[in-house]
């Protein structure tokens, strides 16, 4: 069954213990959902050939913020914390990012518009076709392959970048990675040297929203994102770090015109993994047999099996994972609508089997990326906890 965010209902105060869904939430590919965000933008400010899906006001400048990290669920969580987010929310309904719930594919979906099975950034770390074994990390692109190639689609920002002034506005170390080249190429890039100072980041934000008659300026924050990683969404750094976003949103609207619209947006919520809830592959020999290598993240593995039968290696994962995850082959999580329309090219790009946690307090874990065991907070799968953010408009 597939169930989608219809809810009209505000972020509530949420038990922070585990809650396991019945089913995946999917993407609401035709809806409010973060691919179809720069889109509506550019159909409210008046650019042929978009749609706007979402209800925006006519504006002819616009304000797209993506604070990482920043869920539905967890926003509404901590309501005393964000008061001004929480506010905004309490009219408003979520939306839902792209699967997996994770920055690669959700930056992506938003930057091209069009959902993962088109433009092939399916996860966090996924297997490029005709390369055994080579796994790209789109964050690190430690692979030579350009981001070009891998993904194709030409993105809004250059499709606007014509007749709208664009800019990005993001950590100025982030201008010439395969990431930004892959999910947001196009437009003018404005760097911020410290994310901690919001006072610059705030005026390049205004300046490029004003410098002309028609802007769109995408504005990204990830501190958020970086705490929840290292120290959990229920810790008080988190906590702090929320009250401080909450604070500089603010401060933002009220620095922009009235005439310039702010969007504020994430790129998916996240859930905290006690190191004793963690599966690790190496501990199970019957889940690592039969596998070529294991990608994505913790919570939403890709496990690639050449030689082996695809149905008899789900079904080794499902009996030892039980209800604690939703186990598809690549077709099935296809036919139900995971990664949207999936192009010929994307296609063996996605796990044999994809193993998506279902409780909130589940991962799957390798100790071939040892890294990845420091984490506390973390994200990837179809839980409404991971799968909805906020999308909240916020008048002048």
């Amino acid at each position: 069954m597939r169930s989608r965010a219809e809810s009209s209902t505000a972020p509530r105060a949420e038990s922070r213990g585990p809650q396991a869904d019945a089913s995946p939430v999917l993407p609401d590919f035709a809806g409010r959902c973060l691919t179809n965000v720069l889109a509506s933008t550019a159909a409210s400010i008046g650019v042929a050939g978009h749609h706007d899906v979402i209800g925006l006001p006519p504006l002819r400048r616009w304000v797209v913020l993506l604070v990482d990290g920043l869920g539905w669920h967890n926003l509404g969580s901590e309501p005393q914390l964000a008061p001004y987010l929480t506010g905004l929310a309490a009219t408003d309904r979520p939306a839902t990012v792209s699967a997996p719930s994770t920055t690669i594919t959700s930056l992506t979906s938003l930057g091209t518009g069009v959902a993962p099975g088109q433009h092939g950034m399916v996860g966090y770390t996924f297997r490029l076709p005709g390369a055994k074994g080579a796994v790209l990390n789109a964050l690190t692109w430690q692979l030579p392959h350009s981001p070009r190639t891998v993904q194709p689609v030409p993105t809004v920002l250059q499709r606007l970048q014509d007749e709208v002034a664009v800019t990005t506005v993001s950590l100025a170390r982030f201008a010439d990675t395969g990431l930004t080249e892959a999910a947001l190429r196009g437009g003018h890039f404005r760097g911020v040297v410290d994310e901690h100072d919001a006072a610059e980041r705030r005026a390049a934000v205004v300046a490029a929203a004003t410098a002309a008659d028609r802007t769109l300026v995408y504005a990204y924050e990830r501190r958020l994102d970086m705490v929840g990683h290292t120290d959990g969404w229920c810790s008080e750094l988190w906590r702090d770090q929320l009250a401080t976003v909450d604070q500089e949103v603010r401060a933002l609207r009220a620095a922009l015109p009235d005439d310039v619209g702010l969007l504020v947006t994430a790129d998916h919520g996240m859930v905290d993994v006690p190191r004793d809830r963690m599966v690790i592959v190496e501990d199970h020999p019957d889940l690592a047999a039969g596998l070529d290598c294991i990608a994505g993240e913790g919570r939403f593995r890709q496990l690639y099996a050449d030689d082996e039968p695809v149905d008899a290696v789900a079904a080794r994962w499902r009996d030892r994972l039980g209800d604690r995850a939703w186990v598809r082959t690549r077709d099935a999580a296809i036919e139900e609508g995971w990664f949207g329309p999936v192009d010929d090219r994307v296609r063996p790009r996605i796990g044999d089997v994809l193993v998506a946690a279902r409780d909130a307090d589940t991962a799957v874990m390798t100790r071939t990326l040892s890294h990845e065991l420091a984490l506390v907070g973390m994200h990837g799968s179809l839980t409404a906890q991971e799968m909805l953010v906020p999308l909240l408009v916020i008048p002048g």
